[in-house]
């Protein structure tokens, strides 16, 4: 089962009693656990899944390509909603499509409401295409999509995919990187990582196949950063859960 997660941060301070000595502190640091779906893992029970074990965020792959559409975006869209789990949607991109065409099928099919998380553009594949015509595509949905609605998107990638096709490229994108292991990723540019994907063999009840599990490392607070808010709602604080 799933549950919040904290790791404990050493903190120095003056030791009562002593001017020159000090002792370690233990601070929690809280940090949100997410899962992400496609209809791969059939029709989800979302109820059971909150029932059950704690699922801070959901990512749900929508459209791939430039005309596909999951079969159970709408679906788990909805319940999500319904929830109060916050919710994201995935493009899974391919390098032989023209970013345009893939950034309007993203863009029509998911209807976004404040607070959800931003767009994110899931990127493991060249597909056989020349890197350097991959990377002007996806720099085309990116452009269309922050644009669109005003949001920077999340570039979602392996740590493997990253170092080989996508390191020195988009590093002002916030990244969500996939390293299934116990240790965390460490990216040789040195660029910092916002959620990871730690394992793809979760178990969670509601949820019949396995699942991919992630991690956030941070509150609500961090995590509303990598969420829409339309300017014309005002503040972050006015609309945030």
């Amino acid at each position: 089962m799933m549950r919040h997660s904290t790791f404990l941060l050493f903190i120095l301070v003056p030791f009562v009693g002593s001017r020159n000595t000090v002792a370690p502190v233990l601070a929690p640091v809280m940090e949100l656990q997410g899962v992400d779906v496609s209809h791969y893992q059939k029709v989800i029970d979302w109820e059971m899944v909150t029932e059950r074990q704690a699922v801070d965020f959901a990512f749900v792959k929508a459209t791939e390509g430039h005309d596909y559409r999951d079969s159970l975006f709408c679906r788990n869209w909805e319940s999500l909603r319904r929830l109060g789990i916050r919710r994201g949607a995935y493009h899974f991109f391919r390098a032989f499509g023209c970013g345009d065409e893939q950034a309007s099928n993203f863009l029509q099919f998911v209807e976004m409401l404040p607070g959800d998380l931003a767009p994110v553009l899931d990127i493991e594949r060249t597909d056989g295409i020349a890197t350097e015509i991959m990377l002007q595509e996806a720099r085309v949905w990116l452009d269309i999509v922050e644009s669109t609605l005003g949001i920077r998107p999340i570039i979602y990638t392996n740590q493997y995919f990253y170092e080989r096709y996508l390191a020195g490229h988009f590093e002002d994108y916030p990244l969500w990187i996939a390293r299934y292991s116990s240790e965390r990723p460490l990216l040789t540019t040195g660029k910092k990582w916002d959620i990871w994907q730690y394992s793809s063999e979760g178990c969670v009840d509601g949820i019949s196949r396995r699942v991919d599990l992630n991690v956030f490392p941070g509150g609500w607070e961090m995590l509303d950063k990598l969420c829409w808010f339309p300017a014309s709602l005002g503040t972050e604080a006015d609309v945030a859960p």
